[in-house]
This record gives C-alpha cells, sequence and structure tokens, in this order.
C-alpha cells in the first residue's frame, strides 16, 4: 500500500541548526521506499544517503557509505531484514537500526531486536513521531515499547548471562525494563525514579546492548528464533 506523506515544509520539525542526520533506507516496496526518502530527506536536519531494495542490495553499499541511522523493513525478500540486521550489527555495531513493520508482530520484532536493531516502528507512523524517532536514535536513545520491555525481562529470566558486566542488567535497568512493560512513558518512568528523562534513554539504549551482546550465544539464539525469524519464542507470562 502506497504511503501518503505531507510535504516536509509542513513538518514541525523545523530546526535549522541541527547537523545533518545521514539514513540509510531498506524497504523492497518503491512506493514506500521513495515516500519515506522524500519525507526525511525533504525535512530539515536529515539527510538520505541510499535507497535500497534489498538486503543483497544494501550490504555492500553500506560498507562504502555508512551511515548515522538505518531504517529496515522486516519483511524483505531473498535475505531477511533479520538476517541482515545480525549481519550488519555484527559488522557495524554502533550502527542504530530502526525496524519498520506494516504490523505488529511481536515474534518478528523481537527477533530483530535480539538480532541487533534498537526498536521499531509500524509503517503507518505518524511522519513528525518517524523523524523525531530518528533523531532520539542518533542522540543515543532507543524506544522500547511495553511488549519489547516484557519480552526483554523474559528473555533475561529465563537464560541468564554470565556474571559480566557487560551482559547483566543492573537494578536501574530491571526496574525501568518493568515499568516500560507496565505501560510507563519514558517520562513517567523518569518521575517514579527520580532521575532525567535523558537518564531513562541512556538506560533503554544500554539494556539493548546487552540484549545484543547477550543473544550471540548460540543457545539463546536459537531459543529466540534463529537467524532467519522463522521460529517462535517464548510469550510473556
Amino acid at each position: 500500500m502506497k504511503m501518503q506523506f505531507p510535504f516536509a515544509a509542513e513538518l514541525a520539525y523545523t530546526s535549522l541548526d541541527m547537523p545533518q542526520i545521514r539514513v540509510a533506507l531498506v524497504e523492497d516496496q518503491a512506493p514506500t521506499r521513495e515516500g519515506l526518502a522524500s519525507l526525511i530527506g525533504g525535512s530539515p536536519g536529515f539527510e538520505i544517503t541510499g535507497q535500497y531494495g534489498s538486503m543483497e542490495e544494501a550490504l555492500p553499499a553500506l560498507e562504502r557509505a555508512r551511515p548515522d541511522v538505518l531504517l529496515a523493513d522486516i519483511g524483505l525478500p531473498g535475505m531477511s531484514g533479520i538476517a541482515g540486521v545480525r549481519l550488519l550489527h555484527q559488522q557495524f555495531p554502533d550502527l542504530p537500526i530502526l525496524m519498520l513493520t506494516v504490523h505488529g508482530d511481536d515474534d518478528s520484532i523481537f527477533a530483530a531486536v535480539c538480532a541487533g536493531a534498537c526498536g521499531y516502528l509500524l509503517k503507518e507512523t505518524e511522519p513528525q513521531r518517524l523523524l523525531d524517532s530518528i533523531h532520539e536514535l542518533h542522540a543515543g536513545g532507543a524506544p522500547m515499547s511495553p511488549e519489547i520491555a516484557r519480552r526483554v525481562v523474559l528473555a533475561f529470566r529465563q537464560y541468564p548471562p554470565p556474571r559480566q558486566p557487560d551482559l547483566e542488567l543492573s537494578p536501574r535497568q530491571i526496574r525501568i525494563l518493568q515499568l516500560l512493560a507496565e505501560g510507563h512513558s519514558y517520562k513517567s518512568c523518569a518521575e517514579a525514579l527520580g532521575v532525567s528523562v535523558d537518564t531513562v534513554r541512556f538506560h533503554v539504549r544500554r539494556i539493548y546492548d546487552r540484549l545484543h551482546v547477550h543473544s550471540r550465544s548460540e543457545a539463546v539464539w536459537k531459543a529466540f528464533g534463529g537467524i532467519s525469524g522463522a521460529g517462535r519464542f517464548p510469550k510473556k507470562a
């Protein structure tokens, strides 16, 4: 289905002082890809560095011109978005990746997060929200829905990582996950914990980092869907 976007000039995202955020897109549907490129590339503070119809096309190109943020479709022909994200995360572990999906397929979304993504957005997301999410990701934050928070809690509970600083969640991070799983926003999490919203964003990004490292274990990766994303994950309790 073709996506409809308003002209970039009509958007509220108009700050001219921010540095250009270089964004690349991997989306097989040409109308959707072109619509996203028009929206993002036509908005102040953003630049489109590449548009690709498949992971096979994107992988070699991203080696030559690495973006600041990558938007990738989960349901791609050929190599899946999930398999591609895992390869990209191995090669560029600091590259923020945001998945795009037509609907909230929890299994595929969580597989992508385990593979190395830092969140997801539905393709019908409001244009301003999309731009805000890209900016947040570039600034070191990461969106996390209640469902993803519940899955992360379950992953660490069922498959506890070794006692290593780069794998274990801190008590503060566990509490933030619990609040997000209950449906709290970043703002209400911050108020409940007596910290700033930026502190919550920082911890959520570190939670993603720890999940990505933890998921490299072969046993954990197989349990949570495998590289194809075709497996089934444990459902929330």
